[in-house]
């Protein structure tokens, strides 16, 4: 099993998500439970896709990491 860094992001009225390692894998939901589910049928619909296409699926290279800081 693969494991790909996901980009979740909040927006006004929902949830967006992107792969950095499967450049134009995104989806969009209304929570970010939804958002979640989404993005993993997403991800291996992307790749099935390449698969079917005959192009190479990339090795997952993207690290994603909260980091806090302090305000100035």
């Amino acid at each position: 099993m693969k494991k790909y860094a996901v980009v979740f992001e909040r927006a006004a009225h929902n949830w967006a998500a992107y792969v950095p390692d499967l450049p134009g894998c995104v989806t969009t939901g209304r929570t970010l439970e939804e958002t979640r589910r989404l993005i993993a049928e997403a991800i291996e619909f992307h790749i099935e896709g390449m698969r079917l296409r005959g192009e190479a699926v990339p090795e997952p290279t993207a690290v994603a990491e909260v980091v806090g800081v302090h305000a100035a």
